[in-house]
């Protein structure tokens, strides 16, 4: 029998990290004009033409290899960058009298209502980041197989 613990409930957390990557990043390829290059133009964003593609291909594929659990490590990293800048570029500004998206939200509060999501993908995928995808993960898999074959 499995003891749970990190290394079994890791598969939970890449699923949550990896579906709401996945489902944005597609989302941003089917919706330019409202996710993506449209979106990062509203926001301020230099180059949203290079940046929204950018990201959208970032979460698809950074969120599929989460969720497979395939360069778990690798993957969350660029994650961990994508959070950081959502948070420095649509939250932050709400602290001083809201932001482009979100003009009638205002102060600490309003942030953190806002910044809810950001902020559990980014603990999340520093989660994944420091403990790795589990031992229900294709990584887990080929460090089995890689383990059997060199003895």
């Amino acid at each position: 029998m499995v003891e749970p613990g990190p290394s079994s409930a890791a598969i939970l957390v890449r699923a949550a990290v990896g579906v709401v990557f996945l489902s944005e990043g597609i989302l941003k390829f089917l919706r330019p004009s409202d996710q993506a290059a449209g979106r990062f133009t509203t926001i301020g964003i230099p180059a949203p033409e290079f940046f929204g593609p950018l990201a959208a291909v970032t979460e698809t594929l950074c969120g599929t290899l989460v969720l497979v659990g395939l360069l778990t490590r690798i993957a969350a990293l660029p994650l961990l960058i994508d959070m950081v800048l959502a948070l420095a570029l649509t939250k932050i500004p709400i602290l001083w009298g809201g932001s482009a998206d979100k003009p009638k939200a205002d102060g600490f509060w309003d942030m953190m209502h806002e910044a809810r999501l950001d902020w559990a993908l980014l603990l999340c995928s520093t989660f994944l980041l420091v403990t790795g995808p589990g031992r229900w993960s294709l990584d887990a898999v080929i460090a089995r197989r890689t383990t059997t074959s060199a003895r």
